[in-house]
Parts: C-alpha cells; sequence; structure tokens
C-alpha cells in the first residue's frame, strides 16, 4: 500500500493562484472548490486510500517566536486567508484526515508521519505531496519520497542528493548557510549552494565544519572568505538550522487505522456543496459505511 501526506496549505495555494475565482453570496470559494474537485477526483481513481492532510491553520508557528524575521502572513489576500478554515472543512467532509496546525507548521505534521511510518512494513512507499525542498529532509530511500504530483515526479534519496548536492538529512544545514526566501530564512552571506554542497557532503552538518579553511578536505572557491562569514555568524547558522529543521514530534493522529479512507462524510459534504454554491450530489464518491 502506499500513504500519502498531502501539504493542504500548498494546495490550497495552488488552486488560489491557477482556478478561476468565484464568489457565493459575500464570500470568495473559488479555491476551495478547485481543492475539493482536485481531492474527490484523487479518490476517485484510487490514488488516496491512506492519507493525511496537513494545514496550516496560521501562518505563524513555534518559529516566530525563534526568530523574528521567519515567515507570516503578512501581504496574503485576504479572500484566500478566509478560505484557509474551509479548506479544512471541505478535506474533512471528503472522509480524509485533516491536521490543522497551530503551534507546528503542516510542513512539521507531515514529517511527524513520515517518522512514525517509515518502519512499517505495510507500507510499500510513503509519498509526501509537497513541492518545498525542506521536505526532502524526510526523504528515506525509496520508501519516503517527495511527489510533486503535477509533474509525477518522485525524490528519492538518490534523486534528492542528484537536485540538491546533499543527502536529505543535510537539507537543513543547506538551508542554513544558502538561507530560504519562502521561509524568511536569510542564510550566511557568500555562501552559496556549490561550496555548501561540498561542504555539507564532507562533514554533514554545519556545526561540523571546521572554522579554518585549512583544515577543510574540500577545495571550494573563496574558502577564506566563506569561512570567515561562518565564523562571525555560527550563532546565526544554528539557528537557521532550527528553523530549517521539521519536527518528527508532533502531537498527532499518524497511525494506519486513522488515515485509512473509508468514504465521505455525506452530511457534511452535502453542507459544504451548498456552502460552495455547488449542486447537490456533484461529488459522487462513496458514503461511509
Amino acid at each position: 500500500m502506499q500513504v500519502h501526506l498531502v501539504d493542504g496549505t500548498y494546495e490550497l495555494f495552488r488552486a488560489w493562484f491557477g482556478a478561476p475565482q468565484g464568489r457565493h453570496g459575500d464570500r470568495e470559494v473559488g479555491a476551495c472548490r478547485s481543492l475539493l474537485r482536485s481531492f474527490a477526483a484523487l479518490l476517485s481513481r484510487g490514488v488516496f486510500t491512506h492519507a493525511g492532510v496537513a494545514f496550516d491553520h496560521v501562518i505563524e508557528s513555534f518559529r516566530n517566536d525563534l526568530f523574528a524575521g521567519y515567515k507570516t502572513g503578512e501581504g496574503l489576500p485576504e479572500d484566500l486567508v478566509a478560505q484557509f478554515e474551509l479548506a479544512e472543512r471541505v478535506t474533512a467532509a471528503l472522509g480524509l484526515t485533516v491536521w490543522p496546525m497551530i503551534e507546528f507548521e503542516a510542513d512539521d505534521a507531515i514529517a511527524t508521519a513520515a517518522h512514525a511510518l517509515a518502519g512499517d512494513d505495510r507500507i510499500a512507499q510513503i509519498r509526501i505531496v509537497a513541492v518545498d525542498k525542506d521536505m526532502c529532509q524526510c526523504v528515506v530511500g525509496d520508501k519516503v519520497v517527495v511527489w510533486d504530483r503535477f509533474k509525477d515526479v518522485a525524490l528519492d534519496e538518490p534523486a534528492v542528493i542528484a537536485k540538491h548536492g546533499v543527502a536529505p538529512a543535510s537539507i537543513p544545514d543547506l538551508l542554513a548557510l544558502v538561507g530560504d526566501t519562502a521561509d524568511g530564512i536569510p542564510g550566511i552571506p557568500g555562501w552559496g549552494k556549490a561550496s555548501a554542497a561540498k561542504l555539507l557532503t564532507t562533514y554533514g552538518r554545519v556545526d561540523a565544519i571546521p572554522d579554518d579553511p585549512r583544515a577543510w578536505t574540500a577545495t571550494v572557491r573563496g574558502a577564506d572568505r566563506l569561512a570567515g562569514a561562518l565564523r562571525e555568524r555560527r550563532a546565526d547558522a544554528d539557528l537557521y538550522r532550527t528553523l530549517a529543521t521539521l519536527r518528527t514530534d508532533c502531537p498527532i493522529p499518524t497511525d494506519l487505522d486513522t488515515l485509512a479512507w473509508r468514504g465521505v462524510d455525506r452530511p457534511a459534504l452535502d453542507g459544504i456543496l451548498e456552502e460552495l454554491g455547488l449542486p447537490p450530489g456533484s461529488i459522487t464518491l462513496r458514503d461511509r459505511g
């Protein structure tokens, strides 16, 4: 069997930017209509049999308490933010397990589930349905992969190394050095992906890179300059690594029984269809038994 761990926030954002907007009453619901149809199609084709969908119930998380520059919800369109809670109810009405995250992020929920299920021999593969590069730290061999469902491209461990230059375990260290603009992590000045990947391939972690570049066993251009920047910003690099490291201890249910899809919650789905201004009975999935 396959288990799918879905970044619901990404799916909602993609629907917002890719699907036509549409209002019902005084509310914008276009993204949620698209999300409903997209998830229903996956369920009808049997793609999702065991799945959990994680949402950022709010954009801010514990990381904002650690670093003032971390990403926030500032600047997001109001009509998009207003659909966050509705998107969770849409997904739950379809009978999918929903993880609405407040203290932690959706990515942390996915990492927690992947970590908890990776050793289960009943599972052939765990597919993380997301595109963010920080999710690549969760990849384990070909058991846990990151799957871009729109391009139908799955990244296993060799593919992560080929794409990012480092093993999955070193992804947080790579992001600490080069930064991640999507999350507001600035990185260490002067460090680029090529030099960071070379050193992390050798040392694995930022804190294992020697202060003295003469001790480096990997040859990189501008070693003195890079070493100087890292020496001066060691504390920042440690903080950025913490920000980029996904948590695997979220208090969420991750057992296979919880993640098994058993059909839609028909009363809830009928209410959702009315709320979205869609015809009754337009989603024809089987009811929960």
